[in-house]
This record gives C-alpha cells, sequence and structure tokens, in this order.
C-alpha cells in the first residue's frame, strides 16, 4: 500500500469538535510568551522593551478547545508594533482568527528611565515594573500598570525615639483607567511624590546625606502613602478609575505593612 503524503492526509480537528458539558470558558488561550515590545517614551519617543505576554478567549460552552498556535500567528503579524498604542488591533485580528466573543491582552515589561541623584547630579537608570491589560469584544476595557520603590520613614519611630527613626523601601503598585493620552512617567512621579523619598540609581554621600534627611523630614505611615497617591491621581481629570496597592518592607517586623484603595472617579457605562 503506497504511503499518503502527510501533505495531502486529513488530519482531525479536536480542538473544533463538540463538548456537552455545558461549561462556559472566561479565559483560555497562551501564558508567559517573552516578547520584544515597543512602548511610548516621553523622553526619547519610544522604548525598547521585552514583554511577558498573555492571550485569552472566551470559550462558548458548546465547543471543546481554541487553537492556541493562532494566537501566537497573531503576535508574529504585529512584529514590531507590540506596543500600547497598537493592542487594539491586536485584539481585534484575535477576535476575527479565533472566531470569539471577547479577547485579552495582557503584556507586563521593565521600563527604564535615566534617573538623576538629587545633589550631585550622578546620572543612571531605573526600572519600573509596568503592563497593561486590555480586552475587546463584548468586554471593551484598558488598565496601565505601574509598580515603583519608594523610602518610607516611620512616624511613630521617629515620634519615640530619641535617635533617628527605622526606615524600609515601599512598592507603590498604580492601576488606572482614564481617557486621553497618560504617560507612564506621570504614574511613577505620582508614586515617588508619595512616598517619603525617592529611589535613585547611584547616590554619593552628598546625596545619600540629602535622601536621608529629606525622609527623616517626611515621616509616612503605609497609610499616608497610599492615601497621598490617592490624593494625586484625584486631581488629574483624566484618570476615571483607580487601584493603589502599598506594601512597606519592613526593616525592624518580621512582616510587611500593606494599605489598599480603589475609587471610581467616574463610573462605568453600563450597558
Amino acid at each position: 500500500m503506497p504511503e499518503i503524503p502527510l501533505e495531502s492526509a486529513e488530519l482531525a480537528d479536536v480542538q473544533g469538535g463538540s463538548d456537552f458539558r455545558n461549561v462556559k470558558i472566561d479565559k483560555v488561550g497562551v501564558k508567559d510568551i517573552r516578547y520584544p515590545i515597543v512602548v511610548r517614551d516621553r523622553a526619547k519617543k519610544s522604548q525598547h522593551t521585552v514583554g511577558t505576554i498573555n492571550m485569552y478567549v472566551d470559550l462558548p460552552h458548546q465547543f471543546k478547545g481554541t487553537h492556541m498556535s493562532r494566537f501566537l500567528e497573531v503576535l508574529n503579524e504585529h512584529r514590531g508594533v507590540v506596543g500600547v498604542e497598537h493592542v487594539r488591533g491586536i485584539l481585534a485580528a484575535i477576535l476575527q482568527r479565533l472566531d470569539a466573543r471577547t479577547a485579552h491582552f495582557e503584556v507586563s515589561f521593565p521600563y527604564f528611565m535615566e534617573r538623576d541623584a538629587p545633589v550631585t547630579g550622578a546620572s543612571g537608570m531605573m526600572a519600573y515594573e509596568c503592563g497593561f491589560d486590555a480586552s475587546a469584544g463584548a468586554v471593551d476595557d484598558f488598565v496601565l500598570s505601574v509598580k515603583v520603590n519608594v523610602a518610607t520613614l516611620c512616624p511613630c519611630s521617629k515620634e519615640i525615639s530619641t535617635r533617628g527613626a527605622h526606615n524600609q523601601r515601599g512598592n507603590i503598585h498604580v492601576k488606572v483607567r482614564f481617557e486621553g493620552e497618560l504617560w507612564i512617567e506621570e504614574l511613577v512621579e505620582i508614586a515617588e511624590e508619595s512616598g517619603s523619598c525617592a529611589l535613585y540609581p547611584i547616590l554619593k554621600r552628598e546625596d545619600e546625606k540629602f535622601v536621608t534627611e529629606k525622609a527623616f523630614d517626611n515621616p509616612r505611615f503605609v497609610e499616608d502613602v497610599v492615601r497621598e497617591t490617592a490624593i494625586r491621581l484625584r486631581r488629574d481629570p483624566r484618570i476615571r478609575w483607580f487601584q493603589v496597592h502599598v506594601e512597606n518592607f519592613e526593616s525592624i517586623h518580621d512582616h510587611n505593612a500593606y494599605a489598599f484603595v480603589e475609587e471610581w472617579r467616574k463610573p462605568p457605562k453600563m450597558g
């Protein structure tokens, strides 16, 4: 019996089969794809970095599975233009290619900013963990997130101690929904203004004196940091909704301190 060439053989489409368990899947797809992306940079117009990407669609209850390879096909067709301003096109392609009602695109990436020390001006690069989650179709959404490390100094320790006060590094995680144009750098600046003092990649002795004294003059509990961040976000008319998570990595306790605020400034549109 002659062999049948592979290219002419009929291969079963198992994923395209039926399922009778009556369970709709909200998200199904691929996770943790490392991929080069381009994001907008306020100072340099654009910045090349590496994103960790997740892509999903919903799956109606009557279908057995989705076609995972199609997500990667869409991503590779948008090679070199995987940025915030292109995500709507990527989502539209996912919807069309996978015949879905809702598509989701999530990416996290390091974003680099050049920072100058406060006294000597010694320059270095700081990395901030950023990302966005976007959806299109039955659900239309876009959330930008930024994580910023700051220094915090304990007001209680300063008040009760005769010599110094304990301080620690804190992390401010901001998520926003917004209208118009909003730069990553703007969220970084809001977060850094909300701690006791910003962090810098390079500090000479004069700089170290400055940041130590600035933190001492500006003590903040974790509650203070989350409130200060929220107040600054409220002032921006572009921001419709925000979440702020603050965690202090305590230097004299065997636990961390945490605070959280969420607020809708403009309610979501219904229907």
